[in-house]
């Protein structure tokens, strides 16, 4: 198997369904993560552009995914704190995330996420994250 697919199946084990909307693991890369949310016509909100409370949902989810992908079993991130930056509106498209690391400590995990309208130029959001790692309940 491979880290996308890997990473795909993580994230369908450990989130609930509302959380995936259907999203697909495009890459990852030198610690950098590419999922993609497929547009849903359902998504759109005022003024025919994409929530912001689901572009918000998308963002943890991708910060999660960065966070998640190198703990041990048994181990998982949760976010503590998060900043966002909306910075254009969200065209009706395929939202592209693009997450990463930025500094793994023992007890946290500091992480950003890039989203995108389709591709992965001109950003319509930027985030950074602080996520406690705990011990999963079983």
């Amino acid at each position: 198997m491979s880290i996308e697919s890997d990473l795909q199946d993580l994230l369908r084990r450990t989130l609930p369904a509302r959380d995936l909307h259907d999203l697909t693991v495009d890459a990852v890369e030198e610690g950098e993560i590419r999922l993609r949310f497929p547009f849903r016509a359902d998504y759109l909100g005022p003024g025919d552009i994409v929530s912001g409370p689901l572009l918000l949902s998308f963002t943890d989810t991708a910060i999660y995914a960065a966070a998640q992908i190198d703990l041990p079993d048994g181990q998982i991130a949760l976010t503590s704190t998060l900043s966002v930056s909306f910075l254009r509106p969200a065209q009706p498209a395929d939202v592209i995330t693009l997450s990463r690391v930025l500094r793994r400590g023992r007890t946290l995990v500091h992480a950003e996420a890039w989203l995108f309208s389709h591709t992965a130029t001109d950003p319509i959001l930027h985030a950074t994250a602080s996520c406690a790692i705990v011990q999963r309940r079983l």
